[in-house]
């Protein structure tokens, strides 16, 4: 291990973890393992009252990565006007995908499965295990668009609600 001090994250910023979603740097701390010294960085999900430990040399490796930028942002946002395009596979497989897509922690993919996934009111009804997964990808979404842009994630919320109910044409 190198003893240059340089990060890619920093305390007290935002990242998102693949299959956690946002977290805050707490802090970059050592701690033995197995007698080797490791460094750490801790990130704290206050949502999930949890804390996760992840080396400083294998962060990017396992796909952490800083908040997207307002551009990600508002691509994300376009994905969710569209038409969601749902395949005829089955739904076992169908869910493996949209799963992959949650955890990848990419958000233009998490926006499709939103997309995907998302019912109004004269559709039909979802599945226990189809409102499960989009709802893991609206949270995720919601998390993140409001770190990027500082608001609340009630407002994030409101706003990728109104996104979705835009797509609905009155009959």
């Amino acid at each position: 291990m190198s003893k240059s001090k340089k990060y890619d994250f920093h305390p007290n910023e935002f990242v998102v973890y693949p299959s956690h979603g946002v977290g805050k740097v707490v802090t970059v701390e050592e701690q033995e393992v197995a007698g080797t010294t490791l460094e750490l960085f801790v990130i704290a999900f206050e949502k999930d009252k949890m804390t996760l430990r992840v080396p400083t040399n294998k962060a990017i490796e396992v796909g952490m990565r800083s908040l997207s930028s307002p551009d990600i942002v508002s691509r994300a946002m376009t994905t969710l006007k569209g038409k969601a395009r749902v395949k005829r596979a089955m739904w076992s497989r169908r869910a493996q995908e949209y799963e992959q897509k949650i955890n990848s922690g990419d958000l233009i993919s998490i926006a499709e499965v939103v997309r995907d996934l998302h019912r109004t009111d004269d559709q039909r009804e979802q599945s226990y295990s189809e409102r499960q997964l989009y709802e893991a990808a609206l949270e995720r979404l919601t998390r993140e668009i409001a770190a990027v842009s500082g608001a609340e994630e009630m407002d994030a919320q409101k706003e990728i609600d109104d996104v979705l109910m835009s797509r609905v044409v009155p009959v």
